[in-house]
């Protein structure tokens, strides 16, 4: 798979959100995965137009790190609003 135990602590540690060193389930560490996740299957849907399983993957990836978002929003707005600046989000 693309995306190994190797890949995802170097996202993690990329990113800055991990509150402990074996940190994978806070949501600013989920967000960032997911986003990562969606980079590549956007990059793999502008090539292969016609790849509909992946384009339902996508979809659903999108909206778990949206619901993730909103949990963040409503629990702290200042951690939402910094992994928003730091992920590039648009919200």
């Amino acid at each position: 798979m693309y995306l190994n135990t190797e890949k995802k602590q170097e996202i993690f540690a990329a990113q800055g959100f991990k509150k402990a060193p074996d940190d994978s389930g806070s949501a600013e560490s989920q967000i960032a995965l997911f986003t990562y996740r969606i980079n590549h299957l956007t990059e793999h849907l502008k090539k292969h137009k016609h790849d509909y399983g992946t384009r339902l993957g996508l979809l659903k990836l999108v909206g778990k790190r949206r619901r993730l978002l909103d949990y963040l929003m409503k629990k702290d707005i200042s951690r939402y609003r910094a992994i928003i600046a730091d992920l590039n989000l648009r919200k």
